[in-house]
């Protein structure tokens, strides 16, 4: 049987909507798994029922989190955040640490694992956070726009056998403090935190940048979802 994977919708405000990229599907079916979108929900009957419905979750892009999911109050007119979505992926993320579940976290899905965790977040990167990096490139995104570095010793490192990479970027939240029992995988030329794990768990990954873009151009990014794909259908 191939591996299943909840993938979280994404969701469309103005539409009253839910939608989906398809390069987040696409690359979880090359990759070996057979993905499903979820309805969006904060039933917890429902969404227990989602997570013994699936073998691994993907925490995709979107929305920003809620600054209020990590006790702080917003502080800019920019951040746009979805408090339906944010309840249903953080209690999702619990119960898949509770049950060592694996996930994988691309964009949105790194900051929102981060906070289930505990930690924090940059609410808004160019008011807050001085570099020259470009984190938010203009369209295609199937080209990477700045580089990151890869600690040896990781997770990371042993899938793609580099310590540097070339990445796209589009995003202006960040993890600021490093939540309860995660560690740092790749940081931007900057010192932002790109890429993390949570040693001692079976997979519980993510990365700032957006494989689902790059991966029919690119292997290191079909790596990443190759490895994800293998630890669900353990």
């Amino acid at each position: 049987m191939r591996p299943t994977i909840a993938v979280m919708p994404l969701v469309d405000d103005e539409r009253e909507s839910l939608w989906m990229l398809p390069g987040y599907m696409d690359a979880l079916r090359e990759a070996g798994a057979v993905p499903f979108m979820p309805a969006l929900t904060t039933d917890d009957y429902e969404i227990r029922q989602i997570f013994a419905m699936c073998d691994g979750l993907l925490m995709t892009g979107g929305h920003d989190v809620e600054p209020r999911q990590y006790e702080e109050e917003p502080r800019f007119d920019n951040v746009v955040p979805n408090t339906e979505r944010d309840t249903m992926e953080l209690a999702l993320l619990r119960l898949a640490l509770a049950h060592d579940k694996p996930v994988f976290g691309i964009c949105r899905g790194l900051q929102i694992m981060n906070v289930a965790c505990g930690g924090t977040l940059y609410q808004d990167l160019p008011s807050e956070f001085d570099s020259g990096v470009d984190h938010h490139q203009r369209p295609p995104y199937d080209r990477p726009v700045h580089g990151v570095r890869i600690e040896t010793g990781t997770p990371l490192f042993a899938e793609l056998g580099v310590d540097a990479l070339a990445v796209n970027s589009c995003h202006h939240q960040a993890i600021r403090e490093l939540g309860e029992g995660l560690t740092a995988m790749a940081v931007s030329e900057d010192g932002l935190v790109e890429a993390i794990d949570r040693p001692g768990s079976t997979y519980f990954r993510a990365v700032q940048w957006h494989p689902e873009f790059l991966y029919t151009v690119d292997g290191t990014s079909r790596r990443l979802f190759r490895s994800f794909v293998t630890a669900c259908a353990r």
